[in-house]
């Protein structure tokens, strides 16, 4: 199954928490001082928030897939179309342990294709450097950004 996955970048996480409990009807099903996370069936959407994200609004956009297989179903859609995908490979990233790519679609909007494999304690690999958020597309190599190192290999090339 795949799943749609909106990240929004929140001023307030309390304020906004109670909003999106409202509009979904639903509980996060996680949530951390800077994140909180809705898992919907109807419609079936991973909806994200955090205080971390390069922007206020909409910071990136994707589809969430249950298995690697399904993965790189993706991954060959997109080399079926040439467009270039970027590949982290094995990542932490807002409390979870995942396998990303990324594209940027024609108007520079980024979207990452992910298979989730288990939670974790930390926002992302880049938190161990004390960084402040994941790296997407638009935002890598900016202030802010995480750093090259062994443990961003593939998200700060």
């Amino acid at each position: 199954m795949k799943r749609l996955h909106i990240h929004m970048g929140v001023e307030n996480l309390e304020e906004s928490i109670r909003f999106y409990t409202a509009l979904f009807g639903a509980e996060p099903v996680k949530t951390k001082a800077d994140y909180a996370k809705w898992m919907v069936d109807d419609p079936s959407v991973n909806f994200a928030i955090s205080t971390r994200a390069s922007k206020k609004g909409v910071d990136h956009l994707g589809i969430q897939v249950d298995s690697s297989q399904e993965l790189d179903a993706i991954r060959a859609q997109m080399s079926a179309a040439n467009i270039s995908t970027h590949s982290d490979g094995e990542t932490t990233c807002c409390y979870a342990k995942s396998e990303k790519s990324w594209v940027n679609d024609p108007n520079g909007i980024a979207w990452e294709a992910y298979h989730t494999m288990d939670d974790a304690q930390i926002f992302s690999d880049a938190e161990q450097e004390e960084q402040s958020a994941c790296c997407v597309p638009e935002t890598k190599g900016q202030p802010g950004c995480c750093e090259p190192s062994e443990k961003t290999a593939g998200c700060c090339d």
